[in-house]
């Protein structure tokens, strides 16, 4: 926001913006750029052509701006996303620990060589860490929690949630 309380446009190109909300290094964003990341977060296998059609500009403006996400970090990768049951992977768990609070570095270095941890967060509240599991079975997941994160030097506690059922929400809507 403005200090008229006007709001500031999302412009693309030029230095990263620090939003004042979060203090964050963001890359501007126009309306064209947000269509782009909306479209592509839909289908990521998009080809340049259907990509230029649904945003309205050229193939060669949408692959260089393409280009320019990539290159300035909005965009950091091309994925595909998983039915995790259908690939074997059916016991889905959340996992809090507590650490030694001079251990973070270390054991966020150790959780990311573990074996089925997709996802990896420091957090605030009665846990230090939060670890989402996604493993072929209770076996597996015994075997994590109780093998690999309890033998992490700095990892004082775990608690774990075992997943039944979940679901995606909107997220955000790169058209506003």
């Amino acid at each position: 926001m403005l200090a008229d309380g006007g709001r500031e446009e999302h412009v693309h190109g030029g230095d990263p913006v620090t939003s004042p909300e979060s203090g964050r290094l963001a890359v501007r964003l126009d309306d064209v750029d947000r269509a782009i990341i909306g479209e592509l977060v839909r289908d990521g296998r998009m080809s340049i052509r259907a990509l230029a059609d649904k945003v309205h500009i050229s193939r060669a403006n949408a692959y260089s701006r393409v280009g320019r996400l990539v290159e300035e970090g909005a965009i950091t990768g091309f994925t595909a996303v998983l039915d995790p049951s259908r690939v074997g992977l059916s016991t889905a768990a959340f996992i809090n620990l507590t650490i030694d609070q001079s251990a973070w570095r270390s054991v966020a270095e150790k959780l990311r060589e573990v074996p089925y941890v997709d996802h990896i967060a420091l957090v605030g509240g009665d846990y230090d860490v939060l670890v989402s599991v996604q493993a072929p079975d209770n076996v597996a997941l015994r075997s994590v929690v109780l093998e690999r994160l309890n033998s992490i030097p700095g990892v004082r506690s775990t608690r774990t949630w075992l997943v039944f059922e979940e679901s995606k929400g909107v997220g955000v809507n790169w058209q506003a």
